[in-house]
């Protein structure tokens, strides 16, 4: 397997990918999300691609099929009033192919990327996980990663 920067010629195989994301939230969370709708379009992944601190990485095989992504974001408050000036690589969306799953391609992905974060001298690495994606959260916390925060709401 290889681990390398998302590329314009992998944009059909993504937007597959953010559509199974979709399928799982919108299942999970009906109220939230919307039935076939997902996260980015072809035109605002085109503009990810060309994002320095939006960094889009895959793991494919082979042949150079993409099997799984992680959406990242650099975020960073500096000379906010309460937070410090740290350098945070945000995991804004992880996937791997639902035919795929069980082989440990996430494992594979979320470790390059937690190694490039080191490797860039970021302080930290988060994400958020809906509390629907009981598999996710498992899987996070396999991986080592513990809350930060919660997020809670109260339906009316």
């Amino acid at each position: 397997m290889n681990f390398r920067r998302a590329k314009d010629t992998d944009a059909v195989r993504i937007l597959e990918l953010l559509d199974q994301v979709a399928r799982v939230h919108q299942k999970g969370r009906p109220d939230l999300f919307k039935a076939g709708s997902r996260k980015y379009g072809e035109k605002e992944l085109q503009e990810i691609f060309r994002d320095e601190k939006r960094p889009i990485f895959v793991a494919a095989d082979e042949n150079d099929e993409v099997l799984g992504y992680a959406f990242c974001k650099v975020i960073q408050y500096e000379n906010d009033a309460i937070l410090t000036d740290i350098r945070t690589l945000y995991i804004d969306d992880l996937c791997v192919d639902e035919r795929q799953r069980g082989q440990k391609i996430g494992e594979f992905i979320y470790r390059h990327v937690q190694g490039y974060a080191r490797r860039e001298g970021f302080y930290n690495l988060t994400l958020n996980v809906w509390s629907c994606n009981t598999a996710a959260q498992r899987f996070y916390e396999k991986m080592g990663l513990q809350p930060q925060k919660i997020g809670m709401e109260c339906i009316l």
